[in-house]
């Protein structure tokens, strides 16, 4: 694959492109954002080779569509469209279900392959892109019997060689995982930033006296609104259940603490060591416990 077309060029769509460059030297890559400074920027960091709109896509051989989820799909509607018969179109957003939906019936639905690399960082923009990003991380495909099997076999061997590790699901099943393992954890970091913030008027303050257990919970509240928000509402229905089974472990856990009873607090804690097999922090544990009762 010569001719790339990448649309959206911050930090998932230049990452892909500066791994690209790396392993595939002649590659030529074709920028499209509706952002015009980061268009500037991909071109003067050397993310991008040229410019284009979603007309030049007829071109491309590849399409990596890297945009937040509420505008990729009627962006991947045109591009379908658009693109050359033998022309594979990659999308690398948060939420499967409604994009795989949205083009079931497209004439060209065998050449797109509907992808989520679990990687990234809290910041965004071409700025933010980062070489080997996607290295040791998984990818997760969806839908892979919908896909050409000739295409689907270029991409996946292309993520290989950037070092990812492939894993395969249903649409349905990814977004219920995801809003656990990744969901959660951003709503969990933007409450956690607004409840210290709402409560210390003071930022210096409340922030001077945090250690590295605070900056690395919040870290995640530094993530883009604008990709964030959309993700949420595609994937409303699981995070609403994943929010209610949160909600429901930490009224259990205030109540021990309201209670008094620090031993059913101690155990929620050891059995979250158990899960994680953290054995040296369950043995500590333990020993404290066993030091309690006599």
């Amino acid at each position: 694959m010569k001719h790339i077309s990448i649309i959206g060029v911050g930090l998932i769509g230049g990452s892909f492109a500066l791994d690209l460059k790396g392993h595939f030297p002649g590659v030529y890559i074709s920028g499209i954002d509706q952002n015009d400074a980061h268009l500037k920027e991909a071109l003067k960091l050397g993310i991008i080779d040229q410019t284009g709109d979603l007309a030049s896509v007829s071109s491309a051989e590849l399409v990596l569509i890297a945009l937040p989820v509420n505008t990729a799909i009627n962006v991947l509607i045109q591009v379908l469209d658009l693109i050359p018969n033998q022309a594979i179109v990659i999308d690398m957003g948060s939420t499967k279900q409604a994009i795989c939906e949205a083009v079931a019936a497209h004439p060209k639905r065998a050449n797109f392959l509907a992808t989520h690399p679990i990687a990234g960082t809290e910041f965004s923009g071409p700025s933010a892109a980062l070489k080997g990003l996607f290295k040791n991380k998984t990818n997760i495909i969806c839908e892979l019997n919908q896909t050409s099997t000739v295409l689907a076999g270029k991409a996946i061997a292309l993520f290989e060689t950037m070092g990812m590790h492939i894993r395969y699901m249903k649409a349905i099943d990814h977004d219920k995982h995801i809003a656990y393992v990744s969901h959660l954890s951003h709503i969990s970091s933007f409450m956690l930033g607004k409840t210290v913030i709402d409560k210390e008027k003071n930022e210096s303050n409340i922030f001077d006296m945090a250690g590295s257990g605070f900056e690395s919970t919040v870290r995640l509240a530094k993530s883009s609104p604008a990709m964030w928000t959309p993700i949420f509402e595609q994937n409303k229905e699981n995070v609403i259940e994943t929010l209610n089974e949160y909600i429901q472990n930490l009224n259990q856990f205030k109540a021990y603490i309201e209670n008094d009873d620090f031993a059913l607090v101690l155990l929620a804690v050891l059995n979250m060591c158990i899960e994680h097999r953290n054995a040296w922090k369950c043995e500590l544990l333990i020993l404290y416990w066993l030091y309690t009762l006599f």
